[in-house]
């Protein structure tokens, strides 16, 4: 299994003592002691599709879903820091992406180690490492950069809007509200980068101007966003999400 390891050497706070404030402050800690986040009986029955891994259905169909997304802005985020965009970048639009780099870092081994307990010995039913593949980003270029991360981060926020209602647990449901908060500031941050200055950080093609909500959007629209950008080479189901 590949890993993804960050080559360069960041200042200040090591990633380690980092992650682990960021999920003591965020409330996202899995803790020993117990705070397992368990699922029904019924959310454990994970049904295959011709040898495809499905997300499943109920509460674990929805982290599933959520540790996809995560697992592809996390390593989306390791190539920007990687890449000579990033390195070559001003101070603040680099503290600012490797700060997002952190958060979906944290967001998703937070998502692979709440879906690990909820399963407990029955493994198959939590999603695998993904693979990806970026062919049509630069990521020495500030505008394929950018413009990627906007797509992602306006995703984010729709998908999470979209699965709350799914959730029937309500700790999971907090949980969520937490994540897409912060994803809701990645997006902003992105759009104020690529037009500063502007309302773009809450425009009205993701702001509906009436009613001041922000996108929803059901799991099966998402992945079919995502999979038109062909991002995620590795496949799999969600027979079981609306």
């Amino acid at each position: 299994m590949k890993s993804n390891v960050l080559k360069v050497h960041l200042p200040q706070q090591p990633f380690a003592n980092n992650r682990r404030q960021f999920l003591k402050l965020s409330g996202l800690a899995v803790v020993s002691s117990g705070l397992l986040f368990a699922c029904s009986d019924e959310d454990e029955d994970n049904p295959q599709n011709q040898g495809l891994f499905d997300l499943g259905k109920g509460d674990l169909g929805v982290l599933n879903y959520a540790y996809a997304l995560e697992q592809l802005e996390a390593d989306f985020y390791t190539k920007v820091v990687n890449g000579s965009y990033w390195s070559s970048a001003n101070s603040e639009e680099k503290t600012l992406l490797q700060d997002l780099y952190y958060h979906e870092v944290n967001h998703r081994d937070f998502f692979s180690a709440a879906i690990s307990a909820a399963v407990g010995s029955n493994t198959g039913a939590k999603l695998p490492t993904l693979s990806f593949n970026y062919s049509g980003v630069n990521f020495n270029d500030r505008a394929s950069v950018l413009g990627t991360a906007k797509v992602l981060e306006d995703t984010g926020v729709a998908a999470y809007n979209g699965a709350g209602r799914l959730l029937t647990n309500p700790d999971y449901l907090v949980i969520a509200g937490k994540i897409v908060s912060v994803e809701a500031r990645h997006a902003s941050a992105i759009r104020t980068l690529i037009n500063p200055n502007s309302v773009d950080f809450a425009g009205d093609d993701v702001v509906d101007p009436v009613t001041g909500l922000d996108m929803a959007k059901n799991p099966s629209a998402i992945l079919t966003a995502v999979g038109a950008t062909g991002f995620i080479t590795t496949k799999f189901t969600a027979n079981f999400l609306p």
